[in-house]
């Protein structure tokens, strides 16, 4: 058998013992012990068959010799001639007759004294032979002996005269030879179906063990155990998720990490339909081709995904999803596009401040105390134009810098961006992050979507109206609305109304969403478009507010305001 060289280990650094290196493979093993087994089993049933068909033969003609005995005994006139102590040429000439007939080594006739009156050997016949006492007792015998012929199958049965009495014995004896020419067929035959069956069971064995070698991919027992260790070691050892499934798209491996970002442990064995993973999950697992770094979403987190194909040679073993947790991340960076936005808001603010300086400076210069007067009141009755705004509706500082920002950004595309009459907040934000994340997002694509309609002027309205601690938005644009066919997959990943290529989009509603519903509330599109507007969405934002104020609260209610009636009364 041909030496395997040593297989080096990552865990001593060394191959294998010397004395193992000789060791043939685990499938060579196995199909070696199938081999011993099945030599074993069928030598041993070989033997037993030998056994068996022997003693059933020997039976058989111990059986047939006492049938020839019988035979002779019947005969009236041989029991006459023997009874009255005759010893007439007539009982050997049947006897022999007998025997020829039958193909019998001998048949004898002795009467009760031991005179022979039929003998193989005619010149034995009147002597003085041996009586068995059993059979003048009137008992059949029968068995194998050795005598002066040789090994016989022997059968001696009573000769009885008419009386019944019994006078004398008749011997019959087959040669052993022909029992043993009889088995030697017989376990030829055997032979001859043993081989057969040691061949196929061979053959089954060769198979078996082709069909363990494919199964394990050609790997030893302590590769295997090796490599199960490392597995476990690896896949609970990392923080990232990993979720595999096999070429019949069944799940084979979930870790405790991808356990916690799906949001709930995989068994193994489990079919693909029946996990109820999101859909870009499930789509990553179905696709064959690899796919590195696409960032998908499920009900409260944002994931990197990669997915990558499994195979062995010509063999598909199925796809691996590799999974990283980017929500505090993507928490991080849109913490920073507000920072950002509000800080362009402050230097374009500055800039405007400074320009709306010199003009207030100029008409008092040159004494226009009304013209001043007038431009002062046309800037305190702008909600949008400063950082502060109306400082009696809208209370949050954060909500009124991403006003101020959001609406710059509007300026710089041509959009008027307005604050419905029913905009009311007045308390802070306890999650300013969240909130900003939804109003930012719905501000950021009613921007896009009215800037690239047909509509003329573009424009965006925004209604926050505060109901207790919910704060609820309403954003209605002046674009072309969303198309019939995306109503439904709105706030799927991936699935976007704009067409820009030099930049990533799909994520900013589901995201949005996503902020809405952990916070028990929900973002929907409540009309795709109108006959004067574009898409109207919705945002219900509970919990994100401070607690009531009783003595502010009241005088809200009665002016009568919510989201709903801005929703209606918006163009």
């Amino acid at each position: 058998m041909k030496p395997r060289p040593p297989r080096s280990t990552s865990r001593n650094g060394g191959g294998r013992l010397p004395w193992t290196k000789w060791y043939p493979r685990f499938a060579t093993q196995a199909l070696l012990a199938q081999v011993v087994v099945l030599l074993l089993v069928v030598g041993f049933g070989f033997v037993l068959v030998t056994v068996l068909l022997r003693e059933e033969l020997e039976q058989q003609y111990q059986q047939r010799a006492l049938t020839i005995a019988r035979a002779i005994a019947a005969d009236r006139t041989i029991a006459r001639h023997v009874a009255a102590h005759e010893l007439s040429p007539e009982v050997r000439q049947h006897a022999e007759a007998v025997r020829i007939r039958t193909g019998a080594l001998f048949v004898s006739v002795i009467d009760e004294r031991g005179v022979r009156y039929a003998h193989i050997d005619p010149t034995r016949v009147g002597e003085t032979g041996t009586v068995t006492r059993e059979v003048l007792a009137g008992r059949e015998l029968d068995g194998i002996e050795h005598g002066t012929l040789g090994t016989s199958a022997r059968g001696r049965v009573p000769l009885r005269d008419d009386d019944g009495t019994v006078v004398g014995e008749v011997v019959a004896g087959i040669s052993a030879g022909a029992i043993y020419d009889r088995l030697r067929e017989l376990l030829q035959a055997a032979a001859g179906f043993t081989v057969v069956t040691l061949l196929l069971g061979m053959a089954g064995a060769a198979l078996l063990t082709r069909q363990l070698k494919r199964q394990t991919l050609g790997l030893e027992p302590r590769d295997l155990a090796d490599l199960l260790r490392e597995r476990e070691a690896v896949l609970h050892g990392i923080d990232e998720g990993v979720l595999a499934v096999d070429e019949a798209d069944r799940v084979t491996v979930c870790n405790d990490a991808a356990a916690r970002l799906i949001g709930k442990p995989l068994a193994p064995g489990m079919p693909l339909a029946a996990t109820k993973l999101p859909a870009g999950l499930r789509a990553l697992l179905v696709r064959r081709p690899p796919a590195r770094g696409v960032t998908t979403t499920t009900e409260d987190r944002t994931l990197v995904v990669s997915a990558t194909p499994v195979r062995r040679g010509e063999h598909d073993l199925g796809r691996v999803l590799t999974m990283r947790d980017r929500t505090e991340l993507e928490q991080m960076a849109r913490e920073l596009d507000v920072v950002r936005a509000l800080s362009d808001a402050l230097r374009a603010q500055a800039h405007e401040y400074t320009n709306r300086l010199h003009v207030l400076f100029g008409l008092l210069h040159h004494g226009h105390e009304r013209e001043a007067e007038a431009y002062v009141r046309q800037l305190m009755n702008d909600p949008l134009a400063t950082e502060h705004g109306d400082g009696a509706r809208l209370r949050d500082p954060y909500v009124r810098g991403v006003l101020a920002a959001k609406n710059a950004a509007a300026a710089e595309r041509g959009v008027d961006l307005r604050l419905g009459d029913e905009s009311f907040v007045p308390r802070r934000l306890t999650v300013p992050l969240d909130a900003v994340t939804v109003l930012g997002n719905l501000l950021d694509n009613a921007i896009h979507a009215a800037a690239r309609g047909r509509r003329r002027p573009a424009w965006v309205e925004v209604s926050l109206v505060a109901q207790a601690d919910t704060l609820e938005v309403v954003v209605v644009d002046s674009g072309d609305g969303v198309p019939e066919a995306l109503e439904d997959r709105l706030f799927e990943p991936g699935i976007t109304t704009n067409a820009d290529g030099d930049k990533p989009h799909g994520i900013g509603l589901t995201l949005a969403r996503q902020v809405a519903r952990r916070h028990g509330g929900d973002l929907a599109l409540t009309s795709r478009h109108g006959t004067e507007c574009g898409a109207v969405f919705v945002a219900r934002l509970p919990g994100v507010l401070e607690a009531v104020d009783p003595w502010v609260e009241p005088s809200r209610r009665a002016t009568g305001g919510s989201s709903e009636a801005v929703a209606k009364e918006t163009p």
